[in-house]
């Protein structure tokens, strides 16, 4: 019987989403669960990987179970298991067939700034706090320049493996909330360390040190090296994953 979960998570205290020799992540913790409720272990297949730090409001996975289990009924015992900063919130039969990862369509995630200069006792897990003011309507110019498909080798992680760097975005914006500022991003992939490169470079925008059409050159250039640092994970979900 397969199982296809929705979940989210507060990756602070984790390595990222993916098993990792002697480290503690989001799937061993639930893959832990899992094996006392059944008595045997179960592999668990993620829709994105998501980095140490990251965190999750609508993570999907799947996983076969050796036995018939109502599942609303694994949710609530997968729960009872599982850390507070991890939570299953739906739970249903799929289809034996349904990949999570290579089944979607497309992802959202969004990126959330801090915009003052005094810290927050509460924010701090789940925010970069930038001091600095910053031009909403440049990072939007920005933004829309990342819109459609194109090669993205420049705002991958060093060292990635992916086979192709193409990915086609359908919505990219900033919106402001006083001093909170949330990017929105759908594609139907992301590469590693992609969106928080994209950050970091519109925030160079909004700080006026870059020219949003600044951010056209560094895609057409493919050269990782022109664009800044990586944006920190605390500030990074994944909302959404589309079937």
């Amino acid at each position: 019987m397969k199982i296809r979960i929705t979940l989210e998570y507060d990756g602070a205290n984790y390595s990222g989403w993916q098993l990792q020799a002697g480290q503690d992540s989001i799937q061993a913790r639930l893959e832990a669960a899992l094996e006392r409720i059944f008595g045997a272990p179960i592999r668990m297949h993620g829709a994105g990987r998501t980095d140490a730090g990251v965190h999750a409001r609508g993570q999907v996975a799947a996983f076969t179970i050796p036995r018939a289990f109502d599942p609303h009924e694994l949710r609530r015992a997968m729960n009872a298991i599982l850390p507070h900063d991890i939570a299953v919130i739906e739970a249903a039969e799929a289809p034996d067939q349904f990949d999570p990862r290579r089944d979607a369509i497309a992802r959202v995630y969004e990126y959330r700034i801090l915009n003052r200069e005094r810290r927050s006792a509460f924010d701090y897990r789940y925010a970069w706090r930038l001091k600095d003011p910053l031009d909403l309507a440049a990072m939007n110019a920005a933004a829309a320049c990342l819109i459609g498909e194109h090669d993205f080798a420049a705002f991958r992680s060093v060292g990635s493996a992916e086979t192709t760097t193409i990915r086609r975005i359908y919505a990219s914006a900033w919106t402001r909330d006083g001093d909170r500022l949330v990017y929105r991003v759908e594609a139907s992939a992301f590469l590693r360390h992609m969106v928080r490169t994209m950050v970091g470079a519109m925030v160079e925008c909004g700080r006026g040190k870059f020219a949003p059409a600044h951010v056209t050159a560094i895609l057409a250039a493919r050269d990782r090296a022109l664009a800044p640092a990586a944006a920190p994970a605390c500030g990074l979900f994944l909302v959404e994953v589309r079937y």
